[in-house]
Protein backbone atom coordinates (compact mmCIF):
# COMPACT_ATOMS: atom_id res chain seq x y z
CA UNK A 1 0.00 0.00 0.00
CA UNK A 2 1.44 3.38 -0.99
CA UNK A 3 1.83 6.31 1.40
CA UNK A 4 -0.88 8.25 -0.44
CA UNK A 5 -3.31 5.37 -0.05
CA UNK A 6 -2.87 5.55 3.72
CA UNK A 7 -3.91 9.23 3.91
CA UNK A 8 -7.45 10.17 4.96
CA UNK A 9 -9.82 10.86 2.07
CA UNK A 10 -10.44 14.43 3.24
CA UNK A 11 -6.71 15.20 3.33
CA UNK A 12 -6.20 13.70 -0.14
CA UNK A 13 -9.05 15.88 -1.38
CA UNK A 14 -7.39 18.93 0.18
CA UNK A 15 -4.07 18.10 -1.49
CA UNK A 16 -5.75 17.84 -4.88
CA UNK A 17 -7.45 21.18 -4.24
CA UNK A 18 -4.13 22.85 -3.40
CA UNK A 19 -2.53 21.51 -6.58
CA UNK A 20 -5.31 23.15 -8.61
CA UNK A 21 -4.55 26.61 -7.18
CA UNK A 22 -3.42 29.31 -9.61
CA UNK A 23 -0.99 31.91 -8.29
CA UNK A 24 0.27 35.21 -9.63
CA UNK A 25 3.31 35.03 -11.96
CA UNK A 26 5.36 37.24 -9.61
CA UNK A 27 5.06 34.63 -6.87
CA UNK A 28 7.45 31.68 -6.59
CA UNK A 29 5.76 28.85 -4.67
CA UNK A 30 7.33 25.52 -3.68
CA UNK A 31 6.64 22.70 -1.27
CA UNK A 32 8.84 22.41 1.82
CA UNK A 33 8.97 19.87 4.67
CA UNK A 34 5.90 20.20 6.86
CA UNK A 35 6.12 20.44 10.66
CA UNK A 36 5.63 17.00 12.22
CA UNK A 37 4.23 17.91 15.63
CA UNK A 38 1.34 20.24 14.86
CA UNK A 39 -1.06 17.66 13.42
CA UNK A 40 -1.12 14.05 12.20
CA UNK A 41 -1.23 15.26 8.58
CA UNK A 42 0.28 18.43 7.14
CA UNK A 43 1.58 20.01 3.96
CA UNK A 44 3.69 23.17 3.79
CA UNK A 45 4.43 25.64 1.01
CA UNK A 46 6.98 28.46 0.88
CA UNK A 47 6.47 31.62 -1.17
CA UNK A 48 8.68 34.49 -2.23
CA UNK A 49 8.12 37.55 -4.37
CA UNK A 50 11.30 38.75 -6.06
CA UNK A 51 11.98 42.33 -7.14
CA UNK A 52 11.08 42.36 -10.86
CA UNK A 53 13.49 45.27 -11.40
CA UNK A 54 16.44 43.03 -10.54
CA UNK A 55 17.72 45.52 -7.97
CA UNK A 56 18.99 44.48 -4.58
CA UNK A 57 20.98 41.27 -4.55
CA UNK A 58 21.25 40.86 -8.32
CA UNK A 59 24.86 41.45 -9.38
CA UNK A 60 23.71 42.43 -12.87
CA UNK A 61 21.04 44.81 -11.65
CA UNK A 62 23.26 47.39 -10.06
CA UNK A 63 21.77 46.86 -6.59
CA UNK A 64 23.53 46.47 -3.26
CA UNK A 65 24.64 42.83 -3.09
CA UNK A 66 23.91 42.79 0.66
CA UNK A 67 20.22 43.59 0.09
CA UNK A 68 17.84 40.70 -0.57
CA UNK A 69 15.93 40.88 -3.87
CA UNK A 70 12.91 39.41 -2.10
CA UNK A 71 10.06 41.87 -1.65
CA UNK A 72 8.13 39.45 0.54
CA UNK A 73 8.37 35.87 1.80
CA UNK A 74 5.91 33.56 3.49
CA UNK A 75 4.82 30.09 4.50
CA UNK A 76 1.43 28.40 4.09
CA UNK A 77 0.81 25.27 6.17
CA UNK A 78 -2.33 23.16 5.96
CA UNK A 79 -2.94 20.91 8.96
CA UNK A 80 -5.45 18.07 9.21
CA UNK A 81 -6.51 16.21 12.33
CA UNK A 82 -9.49 13.82 12.24
CA UNK A 83 -9.77 14.43 16.00
CA UNK A 84 -8.90 18.14 16.15
CA UNK A 85 -8.38 20.41 19.14
CA UNK A 86 -11.61 22.19 20.09
CA UNK A 87 -10.06 25.58 19.31
CA UNK A 88 -9.82 24.67 15.61
CA UNK A 89 -13.60 24.31 15.22
CA UNK A 90 -12.97 21.93 12.31
CA UNK A 91 -10.65 19.18 11.11
CA UNK A 92 -8.44 21.50 9.02
CA UNK A 93 -6.33 24.47 10.08
CA UNK A 94 -4.33 26.89 7.93
CA UNK A 95 -1.25 28.43 9.59
CA UNK A 96 0.54 31.23 7.72
CA UNK A 97 3.44 33.63 7.99
CA UNK A 98 4.35 36.61 5.80
CA UNK A 99 7.29 39.03 6.09
CA UNK A 100 7.98 42.10 3.93
CA UNK A 101 10.38 45.06 3.93
CA UNK A 102 8.93 48.55 4.50
CA UNK A 103 9.93 52.17 4.30
CA UNK A 104 11.46 53.20 7.69
CA UNK A 105 8.80 55.83 8.36
CA UNK A 106 6.05 53.22 8.10
CA UNK A 107 7.17 51.73 11.42
CA UNK A 108 5.54 54.71 13.16
CA UNK A 109 2.14 54.14 11.53
CA UNK A 110 -0.24 53.20 14.33
CA UNK A 111 -2.57 51.48 11.84
CA UNK A 112 0.09 49.24 10.32
CA UNK A 113 -1.10 46.08 12.06
CA UNK A 114 -4.74 46.80 11.31
CA UNK A 115 -3.95 47.28 7.62
CA UNK A 116 -2.14 43.95 7.48
CA UNK A 117 -5.04 42.13 9.15
CA UNK A 118 -7.52 43.85 6.80
CA UNK A 119 -5.57 42.47 3.83
CA UNK A 120 -6.05 38.94 5.19
CA UNK A 121 -9.77 39.31 5.80
CA UNK A 122 -10.46 40.99 2.45
CA UNK A 123 -8.35 38.50 0.49
CA UNK A 124 -10.29 35.58 1.96
CA UNK A 125 -13.60 37.32 1.24
CA UNK A 126 -12.56 38.19 -2.31
CA UNK A 127 -11.81 34.54 -3.04
CA UNK A 128 -14.97 33.29 -1.27
CA UNK A 129 -12.82 31.26 1.12
CA UNK A 130 -15.21 30.25 3.90
CA UNK A 131 -13.48 30.09 7.27
CA UNK A 132 -13.92 30.38 11.01
CA UNK A 133 -11.82 30.88 14.16
CA UNK A 134 -9.33 33.30 12.56
CA UNK A 135 -6.61 34.87 14.65
CA UNK A 136 -3.22 36.46 14.20
CA UNK A 137 -0.55 38.96 15.18
CA UNK A 138 1.22 41.71 13.23
CA UNK A 139 4.74 42.69 14.32
CA UNK A 140 7.14 45.47 13.33
CA UNK A 141 10.75 44.29 13.15
CA UNK A 142 13.71 46.69 13.27
CA UNK A 143 17.03 45.18 12.13
CA UNK A 144 20.30 46.93 13.02
CA UNK A 145 23.78 45.71 12.02
CA UNK A 146 26.99 45.95 14.06
CA UNK A 147 30.65 44.98 13.85
CA UNK A 148 31.69 43.84 10.40
CA UNK A 149 28.12 44.43 9.18
CA UNK A 150 27.71 47.95 10.56
CA UNK A 151 27.81 49.43 7.07
CA UNK A 152 24.41 47.97 6.27
CA UNK A 153 21.40 50.20 6.52
CA UNK A 154 18.73 49.68 9.14
CA UNK A 155 15.69 47.84 7.84
CA UNK A 156 12.06 47.78 8.92
CA UNK A 157 9.96 44.69 8.24
CA UNK A 158 6.40 43.75 9.00
CA UNK A 159 5.49 40.20 9.96
CA UNK A 160 1.98 38.75 9.96
CA UNK A 161 1.32 35.40 11.59
CA UNK A 162 -2.24 34.17 11.17
CA UNK A 163 -4.32 31.02 11.26
CA UNK A 164 -7.88 30.08 10.42
CA UNK A 165 -10.09 27.04 9.87
CA UNK A 166 -11.35 26.27 6.34
CA UNK A 167 -14.91 25.01 6.24
CA UNK A 168 -14.14 22.13 3.85
CA UNK A 169 -11.27 20.29 2.13
CA UNK A 170 -11.79 22.60 -0.87
CA UNK A 171 -8.85 24.83 0.10
CA UNK A 172 -7.73 26.02 -3.34
CA UNK A 173 -9.27 29.45 -2.80
CA UNK A 174 -7.58 29.75 0.60
CA UNK A 175 -4.16 29.29 -0.98
CA UNK A 176 -5.01 31.68 -3.82
CA UNK A 177 -6.21 34.30 -1.33
CA UNK A 178 -3.03 33.95 0.71
CA UNK A 179 -0.87 34.13 -2.43
CA UNK A 180 -2.55 37.40 -3.39
CA UNK A 181 -1.90 38.70 0.10
CA UNK A 182 1.82 37.90 -0.12
CA UNK A 183 1.95 39.96 -3.34
CA UNK A 184 0.08 42.78 -1.61
CA UNK A 185 2.68 42.77 1.17
CA UNK A 186 5.33 42.99 -1.55
CA UNK A 187 3.73 46.19 -2.84
CA UNK A 188 2.28 44.72 -6.01
CA UNK A 189 -1.17 45.84 -7.25
CA UNK A 190 -4.07 45.24 -7.42
CA UNK A 191 -5.16 46.03 -3.89
CA UNK A 192 -8.53 45.58 -2.20
CA UNK A 193 -10.68 48.65 -2.81
CA UNK A 194 -10.19 51.30 -0.14
CA UNK A 195 -6.97 49.77 1.28
CA UNK A 196 -3.75 51.75 0.97
CA UNK A 197 -0.48 50.34 -0.32
CA UNK A 198 2.36 49.98 2.19
CA UNK A 199 5.39 51.47 0.40
CA UNK A 200 8.38 49.15 0.33
CA UNK A 201 11.83 50.21 1.42
CA UNK A 202 14.15 51.83 -1.12
CA UNK A 203 17.82 51.09 -0.33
Amino acid sequence: MTALAQLPADFLSALRSLRAAVGRPELRLQEIPAPARLAPYAVALEAEVLDPSGEGGNPGGGGDATVSPELATGRFILLHDPEPPAVWQGTFRVVTYIRARLEPEMAEDALLGSIAWTWLVEALEKHSADYTAAGGTATRVLSESFGTLEGRSESIDIELRASWTPQSPAVRNHLEAWSDMVCTFAGLPPLPEGVSLLPRRRD
